[in-house]
């Protein structure tokens, strides 16, 4: 079992900006994939970032030059710093491990943080 729980959300100004994390315990995910999702109100969950095992990163073009994750294998945590943030950002974020590359499949998720952006 792996437990994650996501911090670091709130309110912020368009153009500024937030970090959050996802810190894991139960398993060292260091050979995970780690993902990053977002849900808007009234909308469905969508991907937004992903890390490898390898740090090597994919972003949805939406979030591409403004959103960077990485990882702390030590802290076995990921984070998304987020930069020039817009309204459109605004969504609840979910941290989710995939334990099995080969599938890539997200089968552990967190509780989610909350990110408002305001113009």
């Amino acid at each position: 079992q792996v437990q994650l729980v996501e911090s670091g959300g709130g309110l912020v100004q368009a153009g500024g900006s937030l970090r959050l994390s996802c810190a894991a315990s139960g398993r060292t995910i260091s050979s995970y994939r780690m993902g990053w999702f977002r849900q808007a109100p009234g909308k469905e969950r969508e991907f937004v970032a992903h890390i490898r095992w390898s740090d090597s990163t994919y972003y949805v073009d939406s979030v591409k030059g403004r959103f960077t994750m990485s990882r702390d294998n030590a802290k076995n945590t990921v984070y998304l710093q987020m930069n020039s943030l817009k309204p459109e950002d605004t969504a609840v974020y979910y941290c989710a491990a995939a334990t099995k590359e080969a599938t890539g499949v997200y089968d552990y998720w967190g509780q989610g943080t909350q990110v408002t952006v305001s113009s």
